[in-house]
């Protein structure tokens, strides 16, 4: 092969340092898996994305490289590649979460530990995904030891101590030799004792360093009690689960998670945390643990224990033995194929209220929602937004601002998730009558100046904010829609009257909550070019941007991100607007006569406004907020925001 690849191919056979990404091409075009020629297009391609834009990818999305292909160049002879430098091209992670962990490799904590060990145990990478690349680019089996009995034959060979001190355990004798799990099998030191052990009859596999912990425990104490042979799957007993889903959630409320998600899989259960609105990795259990948790769940949130076909709710205070901190656990179990899923939504108040003027709108806009809605003295404010938004805080932020001596406040909420002093909170209750629609019917006859509800969930709730309204009441609600022109769509779709809309709805407050760039590790950033390009920007229109991204440190738990920020988009109704709805125009003429109008801002122009003052990063905005057109020049969105260019 006589081109510029040729010194690639050569550079990869001796193991020197070079491009991830070309030595995987190389090795492919020597493979015949992939041609030069389109070898040569990819990495031009590769080279206007961005350092975290792997070639693999580009290749995938080329159709030059499928998952076959790709497990067969992992096992060519001619890519020896670190194992950090293989998962950053297969996409597991980023560039940025690999230097973070090779320089955690140098603090006194993890000085010569593994970097497998520290990516499980930093949550970086789930211990499936680790293991199923190592068993690709070594070409050795995954074991799992849930519920397998070993050869004692074999442990008898061998001492629990020197199982653990190598983190390895013999399985079972075949006729190549013996099966021998390793928890890193690139550690050439537990390959060597393993030879010693068993005369050089060892055929590598590999098993999750907590399963081979666990079993290790189970050892131990199998030992201790006398039994004959020690086997991995007993059932656990009523106190270690309490004790096990007790830890759940006291690690869970200690990382300010809001929600916990305890997974079955074929071979094992995932536990997930989401914390700053982004699930990560917590832990994995054997799968034996699976019933007692359910139990144990269903017991404490009074669901039926028996039933196992049906998707069942429910809920329960717990309190935090570490921190003291109540929490209110709502808890949904789901039917799957391999068992219940479990989902935790965490509510545990110990924020504090929020002002309105806190929620972090900018100056102008936040000014404009005071006069223009809140000191409105009627109509129907909306807040929406998906799931986990921050809509609750938001409206308890709005509640905060008009209670006073001189307004009657009225509630009705499913749940009350913040108590607030001289309003009256109705938390609903639908297994004691006490429904929304019953709510409803009495809250006018509080003579209330304020109503508040927790939710417009469908026409009834709609109709009754619309007819309060109506009455000279102020409502105030959140709507589950992806923006503030959405809001009014949903509206028009659920066949309320446009006249009535237009006439009594004065406000929609569309938002979302972006991750912060962590202080302690943000570095500058220079968006790419496929930033600009999804951004539908040119790079003259961000002039004067301060972009920030986060390197990763142990203040951010190596993610680059330490709380949240919102991001707004404000609508109040004039009279183009209100006119455009009366005409039912579509979303895209109301969008545009919003913005000419009425000084609408777009959740995409308000996030690069704060990601350009380094508060958010580009990839956060990039991945949760809609781009419905085009977004204005920098200065002109900070000139409507009310901050001053360049700042």
């Amino acid at each position: 092969m006589s081109s510029v690849l040729q010194p690639q191919i050569e550079d990869c056979e001796e193991g020197e340092s070079f491009d991830t990404g070309a030595r995987i091409g190389a090795c492919m075009v020597k493979a015949g898996l992939l041609s030069e020629k389109d070898l040569k297009y990819a990495l031009r391609v590769r080279e206007k994305m961005g350092e975290d834009y792997p070639l693999t990818r580009v290749l995938q999305e080329l159709g030059k490289l499928d998952d076959e292909k790709l497990r067969e160049v992992q096992k060519q002879s001619c890519l020896s590649l670190p194992l950090g430098a293989m998962l950053v091209e297969l996409g597991h992670l980023k560039p940025q979460e690999l230097r973070a962990a090779t320089a955690m490799l140098e603090e006194p904590d993890w000085k010569g530990r593994q970097l497998a060990e520290l990516l499980v145990v930093q949550q970086m990478i789930p211990e499936h995904v680790l293991l199923k690349v190592l068993s690709d680019q070594l070409g050795y089996p995954v074991v799992h030891l849930t519920g397998r009995e070993m050869d004692k034959a074999l442990l008898n060979q061998v001492s629990l101590e020197w199982c653990r001190r190598h983190n390895v355990l013999p399985i079972e004798r075949k006729e190549e030799g013996v099966q021998v799990a390793f928890a890193d099998p690139t550690n050439k030191v537990a390959l060597q004792a393993a030879e010693v052990a068993f005369d050089g009859e060892v055929l590598p596999a590999i098993a999750s360093r907590r399963s081979m912990e666990a079993f290790f425990s189970q050892w131990e104490r199998e030992l201790k009690s006398g039994s004959a042979k020690p086997v991995v799957g007993n059932k656990v007993d009523h106190s270690e689960t309490t004790l096990l889903v007790n830890r759940l959630i006291s690690d869970a409320i200690g990382k300010d998670a809001s929600d916990i998600h305890i997974e079955p899989m074929q071979d094992h259960v995932r536990v997930r945390i989401r914390c700053d609105g982004m699930l990560m990795q917590d832990r994995e259990l054997g799968k034996d643990a699976l019933p007692g948790i359910i139990g144990r769940l269903k017991v404490m949130s009074k669901a039926d224990i028996a039933e196992r076909r049906r998707h069942q709710g429910g809920g329960f205070k717990f309190k935090d033995s570490r921190s003291g901190l109540e929490c209110d656990v709502r808890v949904s179990f789901y039917s799957t194929i391999f068992g219940e899923k479990i989902v935790l939504r965490l509510l545990t108040r110990k924020a504090s209220m929020l002002d309105v003027t806190d929620v972090g709108m900018a100056p102008r806009m936040l000014q404009r929602f005071i006069d223009d809605a809140l000191d409105i003295p009627s109509g129907v404010i909306l807040i929406t937004g998906p799931t986990g938004s921050g809509k609750t805080t938001t409206l308890y932020g709005c509640v905060n601002y008009l209670n006073d001596s001189e307004h009657a406040i009225i509630t009705a909420e499913d749940p009350v998730e913040y108590v607030i002093e001289g309003i009256a909170q109705c938390s609903l209750n639908d297994k004691i009558g006490l429904t929304f629609e019953e709510s409803l019917r009495h809250m006018v006859r509080q003579d209330p100046d304020v109503i508040v509800l927790g939710e417009v969930r469908d026409r009834f709730s709609a109709e009754a904010a619309i007819q309060a309204a109506l009455t000279g009441h102020k409502v105030l609600t959140t709507f589950h829609t992806e923006d503030s022109i959405g809001g009014l769509l949903r509206l028009m779709n659920m066949n309320i009257e446009t006249f009535l809309i237009s006439s009594t709805v004065v406000s929609v407050l569309a938002q979302r909550l972006l991750r912060k760039v962590c202080p302690h590790c943000a570095e500058s950033y220079r968006p790419t070019a496929r930033d600009l390009q999804r951004l539908r920007v040119r790079a003259s229109d961000l002039a004067g941007a301060g972009f920030r991204q986060g390197r990763g440190c142990h203040h951010c738990h190596y993610t680059g991100y330490s709380g949240r920020v919102g991001v707004f988009e404000l609508l109040v109704l004039n009279e183009p607007v209100k006119d455009a709805i009366l005409n039912r125009k579509t979303s895209f003429e109301i969008r545009r006569i919003s913005v000419e109008t009425s000084g609408l801002i777009t959740l995409v122009e308000d996030g690069i406004a704060k990601a350009a003052r380094g508060q958010t990063s580009i990839q956060e905005v990039l991945r949760h907020l809609p781009r419905l057109s085009p977004p204005r020049s920098l200065d002109e969105i900070n000139r409507l925001v009310g901050v001053p260019e360049h700042n």
